[in-house]
């Protein structure tokens, strides 16, 4: 089953993430089949981009978001 789910990039405690498709058995930074957009929660206020033509088009195909990606993309839409 695919998943949209963030893919943690960065150093040592300064996480930043990337959004991508990815199917649920792979490892969390592991293979993924696209990078639809990223997350940085370290500035203030936590700076998100999401391609959301992209994000609905693999939601149409079967693709189930997580809770927290769930909640970012409603934060990019309105």
């Amino acid at each position: 089953m695919l998943k949209i789910r963030l893919r943690r990039m960065g150093a040592k405690k300064a996480p930043f993430y990337r959004i991508v498709v990815a199917e649920s058995r792979f490892a969390r930074d592991g293979r993924f089949v696209e990078e639809i957009g990223t997350y940085n929660p370290l500035v203030d206020p936590a700076q998100v981009t999401i391609d959301l033509e992209k994000a609905d088009a693999w939601i149409k195909k079967g693709a189930q978001p997580t809770d927290k990606v769930k909640a970012l993309i409603e934060k990019a839409k309105g």
